[in-house]
């Protein structure tokens, strides 16, 4: 059980601190496309590929005091910053486990923007469908966010530059 959440200290703990829910969703679940050891099941929700056991682990790691979740106030919402605490350190620090080194890629995606994020998650939600076929799914399920024909070409771009560094 704690291998799994392990992982995800690993991550944060290499990124330094992820700003948002959705993000941390996000570079998960493209770590885990990329072939990095995240179990997480993903269902496709309404920003994209999500997953419910992730946000459970994530509540878990805070009530366990290993991960600092922050909450402040950014115009009309609530924005969270997620940091490894002290003791999340310690627990890294002493377990045996066989933990992601995501290095370089946890670098670069982390200063990627939300919406970007969910432009190359959804493209690779469905990336069994042919190029066409994935751009016509972003359009239809992602109308509200009127991504542009160079976003999609920067975040097709970007994924192929993933899968080069990628395990």
């Amino acid at each position: 059980m704690l291998n799994d959440h392990a992982k995800i200290m690993a991550l944060i703990s290499e990124a330094g601190e992820v700003i948002g829910r959705k993000k941390l969703q996000k570079i998960i679940y493209i770590a885990k496309k990329m072939n990095f050891p995240f179990q997480e099941r993903y269902n496709f929700h309404f920003y994209g590929p999500y997953s419910e056991e992730l946000t459970l682990r994530i509540e878990e790691m805070c009530n366990l005091g290993f991960v600092h979740e922050t909450k402040e106030k950014k115009g009309g919402y609530y924005q969270y910053r997620y940091t490894l605490s002290e003791e999340g350190t310690k627990f890294l620090s002493v377990s045996t486990l066989d933990l992601p080194k995501l290095g370089d890629f946890i670098t670069d995606i982390n200063e990627k923007s939300s919406r970007f994020l969910e432009l190359v998650s959804t493209l690779l939600y469905f990336d069994d469908l042919t190029t066409d076929e994935q751009v016509e799914k972003v359009y239809t399920v992602k109308a509200k966010l009127n991504f542009t024909e160079d976003e999609i070409i920067e975040a097709f771009s970007y994924i192929e530059k993933l899968k080069g560094t990628s395990h």
